[in-house]
Formats: C-alpha cells, sequence, structure tokens
C-alpha cells in the first residue's frame, strides 16, 4: 500500500513491454495475412480475430489458479501436480471449444445481416477454423504455461512474475499463425474435398464431453465448469462487434493498413487494464471477502477525479498506467516502422490520431475498471474471475473503433498516403 509511482511504474514496465512486442508480432502477421484468399473472399475470418485472441485471457484466468496453489504448496507431491494440472487443461478446452463454436456462429450471423448473403461453405469453414484454432491454441499455451509455472516453482521464482507476460507475448501471435495456417488450409480444400471442414468441426466437438468429465473429478475446476460461463461468453459477444468494426475497415483496400495497429492497439489497452483491475482488485482482498461492506469498496460509482487524481494507491497506478501509454506505442510504432510492417507512413498527423485513440481508449478502460471492479465486490462476486474478461473484450471494442474511425477521418481530410492499401 505504500508503493510510489516509481516502483509501480518499475513492477509493470518489463510486462508491459514484453506483451507488447508481442502484440507488434502478431500485427505483423494480420498485415500479411489480410491479402490471403482466404481472408479476401471470406472476410468473416476477421470477425473472429478479436474473439480467439481473447482466449488469452481466459487462459491467464484460469492457470492463474495453478500459480496460486503452486505458491501456497498444494502442488508439491506428483499427484497433486497431476490432478491440478489435468483438471485445469482440461477446463481450457472447454471453454476454448465452446467459446470457438460460439465466436463461429457469431461471426457467420455478423457476416451475413449487412450483406444478407449466406453460404453453407463459409459458414462452416469458419466453425473448423475457430474451434480448431481455439482448441490447438489454449492446449499449446496451456502447456507452455504449465512448464513455466513448474519451472517457476522449482527454481525458487514466483510464477505470476514470469507466467503472465508470457502468455500475454505468446497469445496473440500463437492464435493468430494459427487462425491464418488453418483457416487457410481448409480454404484450399473447399473445393476438392468439402468434407474436410465438417469432420475437423465434428472431430472437436466430439471431444467436448471427454474433457467435461475430467474437469468435473477436480473440486476447484468444477464449481468453474458451472458457473464461469457468464464472464466468457459475454466477453467473446463484445470481442466479436470488434471484429465486425475489423471486417467491415480492412475490407475496404483503403484501410488495409489498420491491420498492423489493431492487435497492438487492443493488446496494449488490454494489458493495462488488467493490470489495473488486478491491483484493485488485490487490494479490496487485503480488507475483506466479496460482498462485505467496506469503506475501500464504495458502492457508488466513482468520479473521474477519485479515479486518476485522487492519493490512493490505485489512482496512483491509474496515473502510471496511464502515463505509459504513450512512450509504449511510440516504441511500438517505431518496431513496426523499422520492420516496415503495414501500409501507412508514419506522418506526424498519423501518429497524433493514432495517440489520441490510445489514450482514449485507455482512459476509458481505467475508469470502467475502477467502477466494475468496485460493483462486482459489492455483489459478491470475486472480480479476479469475472472482471478481466469483460474489460479485455471492452477494450478490443473501443480500441478497433476508435482506430477505424482514425483512418477515416485522416482519410477525410486527406492523409492518404501512396503506399495505403499497396
Amino acid at each position: 500500500l505504500k508503493e510510489t509511482s516509481f516502483s509501480i511504474g518499475l513492477q509493470v514496465l518489463f510486462p508491459f513491454l514484453l506483451a507488447g512486442f508481442g502484440t507488434v508480432a502478431a500485427g505483423m502477421v494480420l498485415d500479411i495475412v489480410q491479402h490471403w484468399d482466404v481472408f479476401k473472399y471470406v472476410t468473416e475470418v476477421f470477425i473472429l480475430v478479436p474473439a480467439l485472441l481473447g482466449l488469452k485471457g481466459n487462459l491467464e484466468m484460469t492457470l492463474a489458479v495453478v500459480s496460486r496453489t503452486a505458491n501456497i504448496g498444494q502442488m508439491d507431491t506428483p499427484k497433486e501436480l497431476w490432478r491440478m494440472i489435468t483438471g485445469n487443461m482440461a477446463l481450457i478446452q472447454v471453454q476454448a471449444t465452446v467459446v470457438g463454436f460460439l465466436a463461429s456462429i457469431a461471426a457467420v450471423v455478423f457476416g451475413w445481416i449487412p450483406d444478407g448473403h449466406f453460404s453453407i461453405d463459409h459458414a462452416v469453414l469458419l466453425c473448423a477454423s475457430s474451434v480448431a484454432t481455439a482448441f490447438i491454441a489454449s492446449l499449446v499455451l496451456g502447456m507452455i504455461m504449465i512448464g513455466v509455472i513448474i519451472g517457476s516453482r522449482k527454481m525458487g521464482i514466483n510464477p505470476d512474475n514470469v507466467a503472465t507476460p508470457i502468455a500475454a507475448s505468446l497469445g496473440d501471435l500463437i492464435t493468430l499463425a494459427l487462425l491464418s495456417g488453418i483457416s487457410w488450409g481448409l480454404y484450399k480444400e473447399l473445393e476438392s474435398k468439402a468434407y474436410v471442414n465438417p469432420l475437423v468441426c465434428a472431430f472437436f466437438i466430439a471431444l467436448l464431453p471427454i474433457w467435461i468429465i475430467i474437469a468435473k473429478k477436480n473440486a476447484a475446476t468444477r464449481e468453474v465448469l458451472y458457473s464461469g460461463w457468464e464472464p466468457v461468453i459475454i466477453a467473446m459477444a463484445i470481442s466479436s462487434v470488434g471484429g465486425l468494426i475489423l471486417d467491415r475497415t480492412v475490407s475496404d483496400p483503403n484501410f488495409a493498413g489498420m491491420a498492423v495497429f489493431t492487435p497492438v492497439i487492443n493488446g496494449v489497452g488490454g494489458n493495462l487494464v488488467a493490470v489495473q483491475a488486478s491491483r484493485i482488485s488485490t487490494y479490496l482482498h487485503m480488507s475483506g471477502m466479496p460482498g462485505e461492506s467496506s469503506e475501500t469498496a464504495p458502492r457508488k460509482c466513482p468520479s473521474p477525479c477519485s479515479t486518476f487524481f485522487s492519493s490512493d494507491v490505485n489512482s496512483r497506478s491509474a496515473r502510471v498506467l496511464f502515463l505509459l501509454v504513450v512512450p509504449g506505442h511510440l516504441v511500438f510504432l517505431y518496431t513496426i516502422s523499422s520492420m516496415q510492417g503495414g501500409h501507412t507512413t508514419l506522418t506526424l498527423i498519423f501518429i497524433v490520431f493514432y495517440m489520441t485513440a490510445a489514450l482514449l481508449q485507455v482512459l476509458i478502460l481505467l475508469y470502467i475498471a475502477d467502477w466494475m471492479v468496485h460493483w462486482m465486490w459489492g455483489r459478491d462476486l470475486d472480480p479476479d474471475n469475472f472482471s478481466i474478461p469483460y474489460l479485455t473484450a471492452l477494450g478490443d471494442l473501443i480500441g478497433t473503433g476508435l482506430l477505424a474511425l482514425s483512418f477515416h477521418i485522416l482519410w477525410l481530410i486527406g492523409d492518404r498516403d501512396s503506399d495505403v492499401g499497396d
């Protein structure tokens, strides 16, 4: 509670930069694959991007339980270790499969409503791509994270300080690379082997009962299996709306330059607000249990002044996180430019509009986090388990919307680079 702004900044800086460079790599991948045939002719794949990237937050939330269990010594015997790993990995696969399937339905619906055109082949392709990507990405990332947690425990390192930055840096890149590769491969099979897509979809859905049975054997994961769906599904729906904005904008060749920046602005905003939500939740946990009345958990909606300009530790951390936005994004923009990524020259007016969008996104998210965490606490909900999926999904929606608006305004005022859409 006596942390200074400088110490808060030091604690956040390394994970922030590591996660940021991961989102830059993901943006570079999206910038390349947007020109592939599957993204050109089945543009609804863009709608899947934010929803599937949001699975990383579910993975972090679930594996936080494993990390906390390791810290309190409940994974010291091989039997306890195996039970905890299998239960949580099975839970992750259940969530990934269900969210992947629902995300594909949302993509089909959002793609069909504006155009009034429905293709059963494309719908099955979206389902197979989404479910396979969600399943494989969660399996790969889950195994990496479990290995990091166990290794950190054996080396005497706090897993919380290592596992989350690694998940943040690798999650977007691995998920986006898998989505691109799988959707491209399945698209290639549409003409000659149309049966491959429904078979892939059916295979992963058929595995669902196995993962449910395994997850139900563990008391901790059994509870989440029954009660933890609301934030995951609502967050997916919110992210899908952001995906619709991405689809309608990037599909226009004049705005192809937006693709490389979308994972960056969304990833940075989501990571910063997740840190703030976690810090506020920890602060509240120090004063009691969720639902208990406390001076630290006011029920009324906070004012912007109390969120950003008061003297308490949460307001101080909000200011520090907000101040990281501009230098952080400048580093990431320079990295993209030096790697010759994107289709947009980094002119001064573009940087001004981009930074305005990024600052406004984080400002809104930090204020919502202050309200949401306290609101959930007052209603006997643990903010660690409920707030972060909502906040990161809102980050996707707000970030994509503001970035699309910036590109449209730049186009209208005449800032049209010769290489935009090249």
